[in-house]
């Protein structure tokens, strides 16, 4: 338990250390169904979107990378950003090579630029803390959102081919399980990379109130008290039965340094400051996605389970380098399940 113990301070020191900005979300006042309210080209192939949600009452900010063929329909990745949201330029376009991996691929690659802290779950009531560090009305029901009314609005709006992927990271990497038992026909197949699969009273809740703590959201405004059915009911090893039997990608390293982890990396530039906290900190929470890794692993594999890939990497922490290499290594499987 020290281990855990340590591993949740770490989660909540990196978390804190990237609270240093508050970026509007669009604020509209609007009635009817989900649509796209404004859609501005933007570098490349890059379409930058805000999204009415109804079950929200606010615009969502929404990247989507286009394929470069736009005259036939494509299908559509859902790629989600870990506790940032996609602030701060903490988002795939910007910390991977996906515009330049996706360049050749007939894909729509659609990115959510908001959700901070939210687990991209249906909150059940609003929440002052998040509200204020999103600058937002405090409603999160970015189930809602992302299983019904983003899909139906991308679909209509960019003529896709209805067919749909999801993959998230760190925070993403629990909720795109939970999006999949939830929804367990929108999503022709899921990638989870570096998650904690785990939300039940013990280790796991612990590492969501500690994440949600640190954005300044009360978790029991999420999924009610501690001793809530709500928490257990989010939890996807307890769960495991109920994850649909599409293909899934799941991942994690260790914590111990791996090959992104120098100072040669282009992502830590020779700044001894950035990979002192990208080994003690990344390495940290990464040792504690590995141990919520393991529990799905041995919950799955005694159920049977042989839809699910995991990739247990010996060495590697929690950086966009070794993201990019799962996008990578996952795309296979997420093109199979899309048609390409």
């Amino acid at each position: 338990m020290r281990g855990i113990r340590i591993a949740r301070a770490l989660i909540g020191a990196a978390t804190a250390a990237t609270v240093l900005f508050v970026v509007s979300s669009p604020a509209v006042a609007e009635t009817g169904g989900p649509r796209v309210i404004s859609a501005v080209p933007a570098e490349g192939r890059l379409v930058d979107v805000v999204v009415y949600s109804p079950s929200m009452d606010r615009g969502i900010p929404v990247q989507v990378l286009r394929p470069a063929d736009t005259s036939t329909p494509a299908p559509t990745l859902y790629l989600l950003n870990g506790v940032d949201g996609g602030k701060n330029d903490a988002t795939w376009s910007v910390r991977t090579d996906v515009p330049e991996f996706f360049a050749d691929k007939h894909v729509n690659v659609v990115t959510p630029l908001d959700g901070a802290f939210s687990y991209y779950t249906d909150w059940l009531r609003p929440d002052p803390g998040l509200a204020q560090i999103n600058d937002n009305n405090g409603v999160n029901r970015w189930t809602t959102f992302l299983t019904s009314e983003l899909p139906h609005v991308i679909d209509e709006y960019f003529d896709t081919t209805g067919e749909n992927a999801l993959g998230g990271i760190s925070m993403a990497g629990t909720s795109v399980l939970n999006l999949a038992m939830s929804a367990p026909t929108v999503y022709n197949s899921v990638a989870s990379f570096s998650g904690c699969a785990m939300t039940s009273p013990g280790p796991g809740q612990d590492f969501v109130k500690v994440v949600v703590g640190i954005g300044g959201g009360n978790p029991e405004n999420m999924w009610g008290p501690y001793n809530d059915p709500a928490w257990v009911a989010h939890d996807p090893v307890v769960n495991a039965e109920k994850l649909p039997r599409i293909p899934m990608y799941i991942t994690t390293a260790t914590g111990i340094p791996g090959p992104y982890d120098t100072l040669a990396d282009p992502r830590i530039d020779n700044d001894v400051a950035v990979l002192a906290a990208t080994l003690a900190l990344g390495g940290g929470i990464e040792a504690a996605t590995h141990f919520c890794t393991m529990q799905l692993a041995a919950r799955t594999t005694t159920l049977g389970m042989d839809n699910i890939r995991y990739n247990i990497k010996p060495a590697g922490t929690h950086s966009w380098g070794y993201w990019q290499d799962d996008l990578h290594d996952s795309w296979p499987m997420f093109a199979a399940s899309l048609g390409l």
